[in-house]
């Protein structure tokens, strides 16, 4: 019996246009980042996310949400941590010319976990 790769939780908040986006993707992959936007930066603390989705999002967007998704741990290995601010305000910086990479080592569906509006 061969066992599953061990996977990391990570968050994401996000709008309701990426949202929709994610969902075109039958909610297993995230969307090209847009020419201003070369980051795409999941985060590894729910609060952290909860955090950006209500005070950010709800204020440009409209609503807010997060989303939550399993990533291989040993493909995440090459993204080292950065704090972003406070102690636990931790991300992933995935270069946008990376994410069809980072896309296909997502395991199982991204999940709305919380929203804001």
């Amino acid at each position: 019996m061969i066992s599953p790769r061990p996977t990391t939780t990570l968050w994401r908040p996000t709008g309701p246009e990426e949202l929709d986006l994610v969902r075109a993707r039958d909610w297993r992959a995230w969307p090209p980042r847009l020419p201003e936007q070369p980051i795409f930066y999941p985060v590894l603390n729910e609060g952290y996310a909860v955090k950006i989705a209500r005070d950010w999002n709800v204020k440009h967007d409209g609503a807010g949400f997060v989303t939550r998704f399993e990533v291989e741990s040993a493909f995440l290995r090459r993204y080292p941590v950065r704090q972003a601010g406070g102690e636990t305000i931790l991300e992933l910086w995935v270069p946008a010319e990376e994410l069809d990479a980072f896309n296909a080592h997502i395991v199982g569906t991204i999940e709305v976990v919380h929203e804001f509006r």
